[in-house]
């Protein structure tokens, strides 16, 4: 059996501890990983505070890359060595979801259970089993998945853009590609500057969307948005902020991104877009947040709300896309990087984001 050493979740609210655990025999279509980086993000810290219901105890991260070490006997399309990105939400592949290309929806995951296909933990401290937060746990210094939650791509990419592909890159990128699917020259406002913020600023560089506008409290989010792309940049506190985004863009945006997954900047949506425009939910709220709108507004104006789930992507085809266009100097996905540490830092990098402090921190097991 392999053992790791891994930071682990007991209880809602307190700090990460470092643990022993035992992996998951590899069986069937399972996949060994180690795994190079972990970007550390806002749906780990709502898991780890309490806003998401999870099953304790848990290695939190999903955002995560590695190399394929042993593959399992029922493993057809991957080796060891293969430089892979992991998947949060592995697609059944039979559900009427995944049979119609949008494993985004899939109903026989149990990723979001944090589970693996025979049902089981991936980890375990003795006797006790130990869950991997979405079926990944990227946070350990190895893990074990399905072969459908590892998608190889070309080794050129560095681990840290990798593992920035395995979620932010893919739902930001894929929000603006996908799910509102923005023509050149359409206006848009981006509420929320973070890691998902700033690859949804790329995306709408990527296709020529004008003008841009980036919204965030942090000056250092809003610089860093202006050399992404951004054609103006506003301070979220500014009381004048409708105004100020319909004077730019005639009346309002014909696309609004929120990617923070707070009740009341995604209640903000409607009153940026003009006439026939959309918002677009790519923040993940705690669970139980409700808001207000005004759906006479909706109606009479022709708006919409779209509800954006990992950017409606098809891992097994967007991961190797997005790669390609980094590697082609079309997507500048280094620029997201933030700082670079060891795993022992898990909870100085989750007090980081808590405080909006910087960029995507990406945690290294090989800098332990």
């Amino acid at each position: 059996m392999t053992t790791i050493e891994a930071p682990v979740l007991r209880r809602p609210g307190e700090p990460l501890a470092e643990e022993t655990l035992t992996m998951h025999e590899l069986a069937g279509d399972l996949v060994r990983v180690r795994v190079l980086a972990s970007g550390v993000c806002r749906s780990d810290l709502h898991a780890i505070d309490g806003g998401w219901t999870t099953p304790l105890p848990f290695v939190p991260g999903h955002e995560g890359a590695g190399v394929v070490e042993e593959v399992g006997p029922a493993v057809r399309g991957l080796a060891p060595g293969d430089r892979v990105v992991l998947v949060w939400q592995a697609p059944c592949r039979r559900c009427r979801h995944c049979a119609a290309g949008r494993p985004w929806l899939c109903t026989g995951s149990h990723s979001l259970r944090h589970l693996l296909p025979d049902e089981t933990a991936t980890f375990s401290a003795g006797e006790e089993p130990v869950h991997a937060y979405l079926g990944l746990g990227t946070f350990a210094e190895r893990t074990v998945v399905p072969e459908a939650a590892a998608v190889r791509i070309d080794e050129r990419v560095p681990a840290p853009v990798a593992a920035l592909i395995g979620c932010a890159v893919t739902t930001g990128i894929g929000a603006v590609l996908n799910t509102a699917r923005v023509r050149p020259g359409e206006g848009a406002v981006v509420l929320g500057c973070g890691g998902v913020g700033q690859s949804v600023l790329l995306g709408l560089r990527l296709v020529g969307a004008d003008p841009v506008i980036a919204v965030d409290t942090a000056p250092g989010r809003r610089e860093q948005a202006r050399e992404l792309g951004a054609s103006h940049v506003l301070s979220g506190d500014d009381p004048d902020l409708v105004a100020t985004v319909a004077g730019l863009t005639d009346g309002g945006a014909d696309h609004a991104f929120e990617a923070i997954g707070r009740g009341a900047t995604i209640e903000l949506l409607p009153a940026l877009i003009g006439r026939g425009g959309q918002g677009v939910i790519v923040g993940m709220p705690p669970e139980g947040v409700t808001i207000t709108v005004d759906p006479f507004d909706l109606a009479d104006q022709g708006k919409r709300l779209l509800g954006c789930n990992y950017g409606s992507s098809v891992p097994a085809v967007d991961f190797p896309r997005l790669a390609r266009l980094f590697l082609d100097g079309r997507l500048p996905l280094d620029r997201l990087v933030g700082r670079r540490a060891p795993l022992t830092e898990a909870n100085r990098a989750l007090e980081d984001l808590r405080q909006a402090a910087g960029l995507r921190t990406i945690l290294e097991a090989g800098a332990r």
